[in-house]
């Protein structure tokens, strides 16, 4: 997982799979970006081939940590697979998936 920043947003690259093994890594990212102060996280998933629900969980964990800061976390999502997922748990509709990075960040 590489961040970066643009601006007051941080960029999360998520790379490979999100399963039980890396989803606390994941976790432990988001509440570091959270607790620099970034209130607007962009997770790029463009790389990922595969996430489960401990992935999930790691990234509705954040968004409530951010919410409460009236914070979002936006997802890049362009593999079929995750964002299968995305729709088929309805999350689509809680977080804002984008097709292009370009998009997040706009």
């Amino acid at each position: 997982m590489n961040a970066r920043t643009d601006g007051d947003k941080a960029i999360l690259a998520v790379r490979g799979s999100v399963d039980l093994t890396t989803a606390p890594a994941l976790r432990t990212r988001l509440a570091e970006l959270i607790d620099d102060g970034y209130i607007c996280i962009i997770v790029d998933m463009a790389d990922t081939d595969f996430l489960d629900s401990t992935g999930l969980g790691a990234l509705v964990a954040a968004l409530k940590r951010l919410r409460v800061k009236d914070g979002e976390i936006r997802v890049v999502c362009t593999t079929g697979h995750v964002r299968k997922v995305f729709e088929i748990t309805s999350l689509d509709r809680v977080f804002a998936v984008h097709e292009s990075l370009e998009a997040a960040l706009a």
